[in-house]
């Protein structure tokens, strides 16, 4: 330290000194941004993953909403061709609201941001629309969402076993059977709508997550190259002896990276 200084042509006092230990302030703070940088990135790609892995589970959910309104109507299907071709002595007497199965449990209300973003979601509003609201819900609101969406799908599942039981062991019964099944299967499609609405909507939460850790990664290397930059022209300084203008070019370069960092840190 002592030697630069002199090789700097500064005074020994305590701007001086902090000169002097200029360059290595600015290597520390860019070492800082880059480790920021770093982090951000690895973020923005776990969120991406992440965020695929929950589409799959949507797909899923999909995938069994569809299965079921088909095997709904395959059993309306089935009931309409033997109501035209067999007696009522085989299919038994079945009213048109008869042997229905029963609702589920009302869903409770939804927290109003997540009411507000799925309603844009189901409207397929552009990014513009659905981002600010995204931003209003968190990621542990969709999972309690998801959580009761899913305890209603196994409630209601173990409310209608018992019954569906009871319905295939009924003599006579054909018509109830494929009439309770067909109702059954509709309202168990809507409850895996709902959770493939909720994991969709999770998905775009992520997303938007994962593009923020992006940013962010893209602006602390923006600092980081700041940082560098007055690492540069202070060892300049060292090496050419003088004090004035590299000086302050160097001291500007690590004064807007640490200001672009704090922005980036709190604000982006």
């Amino acid at each position: 330290m002592q030697q630069l200084q002199e090789q700097a042509d500064l005074p020994p006092t305590r701007l001086g000194k902090a000169l002097t230990a200029m360059p290595v302030v600015m290597t520390v703070i860019a070492t800082l941004l880059a480790g920021l940088a770093s982090s951000e990135m690895t973020k923005a790609q776990y969120d991406r993953a992440f965020g695929a892995q929950l589409q799959s589970k949507a797909g899923d959910q999909w995938a069994f909403f569809q299965a079921k309104r088909l095997r709904g109507e395959m059993q309306r299907n089935t009931l309409d061709l033997l109501s035209a071709t067999a007696s009522s002595t085989t299919l038994g007497a079945a009213a048109e609201g008869d042997a229905l199965a029963p609702a589920p449990e009302p869903a409770p209300a939804a927290a109003p941001e997540i009411a507000a973003a799925l309603h844009a979601l189901e409207a397929e509003e552009p990014a513009e629309v659905l981002n600010p609201l995204l931003v209003k819900v968190s990621i542990e609101q969709i999972e309690g969402a998801l959580r009761v969406a899913r305890d209603r799908a196994k409630a209601y599942d173990a409310l209608t076993t018992p019954l569906r039981a009871k319905i295939e062991h009924t003599e006579g019964g054909l018509a109830r059977r494929l009439r309770f099944n067909a109702s059954r299967y509709d309202h168990e499609a809507q409850l895996n709508a709902v959770i493939a609405r909720l994991l969709e909507l999770e998905v775009r939460r992520i997303n938007l997550s994962s593009e923020r850790h992006h940013l962010r990664s893209q602006r602390f290397f923006f600092g980081m190259l700041a940082a560098q930059a007055g690492v540069i022209v202070a060892t300049f300084a060292l090496a050419a002896r003088q004090r004035n203008l590299l000086w302050i070019i160097a001291a500007g370069a690590g004064l807007i990276a640490v200001v672009f960092a704090l922005y980036v840190y709190l604000y982006v």
